[in-house]
């Protein structure tokens, strides 16, 4: 299945090229940067326990009141409509005295309404809000056995490392931190390296294609791919193809 939001470097793009690269063998699979969860709901299961993390508090608020409130969000959500005025009140005024459920109803439509899911500007496009609450109890199902996390990376790591581990990571990529919406430094993505170097699991982590990204993990299996851009039929001068890399310790 697919996730039920988008989210700024989502792996829909890339899913199955991530997965049919996973080892054979592993009894708990953990998203350290969880986002939008493409590769989580690509397959139904992906082993015995299952751990989503991401550092967004909001982000994993909605995921959380899904999977343990969901006919309550579907009920916030009922009657809302798809307009500028609806998605700017809802902007200026997110989080003032509301209850998780209101929280997580209006950070859903924020980013279902939003322009290439930023959050930040009215996206003009016709949106089917049924569909959109239609698909959720398929989400809800899902996530019924995952573990939802909102830590650190490194806290993250730690709690979770073993033989029967995989880790797959998928961090902001180099140069584009100012995009999401919790920072992410160049002291972070060295803190990342260095711990990914000591844990006992395995671990797939995507990056753009950047030199000092290949630089630092130069003692780990790095693979160049390529795949569609997203934009390519917006922007006629723009190439057709975006390369990624693929990091892992197997």
């Amino acid at each position: 299945m697919n996730s039920f939001i988008g989210w700024i470097g989502g792996k829909n793009y890339l899913k199955k090229e991530i997965t049919k690269r996973f080892p054979k063998e592993f009894s708990k699979y953990v998203e350290v940067f969880g986002g939008a969860g493409w590769v989580l709901f690509y397959k139904d299961e992906h082993a015995k326990t299952e751990i989503y993390n991401d550092f967004n508090s909001e982000l994993v608020n909605l995921f959380k009141c899904i999977k343990y409130h969901r006919p309550e969000v579907q009920r916030e959500l009922s009657f809302v409509l798809n307009s500028r005025q609806l998605f700017d009140e809802y902007k200026h005024n997110f989080n003032e005295g509301m209850t998780d459920i209101q929280r997580a109803a209006r950070f859903f439509m924020l980013i279902k309404l939003s322009y290439g899911s930023n959050m930040s500007s009215y996206g003009i496009k016709k949106r089917n809000i049924i569909a959109m609450l239609d698909n959720m109890e398929k989400v809800e199902k899902r996530l019924s056995k995952v573990i939802i996390e909102n830590k650190d990376f490194e806290k993250l790591i730690k709690q979770y490392d073993s033989k029967e581990t995989l880790f797959y990571l998928d961090p902001p990529y180099m140069g584009t931190e100012k995009y999401y919406h919790v920072g992410f430094s160049l002291e972070d993505h060295i803190r990342l390296c260095d711990m990914l170097k000591q844990i006992e699991g395995k671990f797939i982590l995507s990056y753009n294609n950047c030199e000092d990204i290949k630089e630092l993990y130069q003692s780990f299996n790095i693979e160049e791919i390529e795949r569609c851009h997203n934009l390519r039929n917006r922007y006629k001068d723009m190439d057709n193809v975006y390369k990624e890399l693929l990091i892992m310790n197997y």
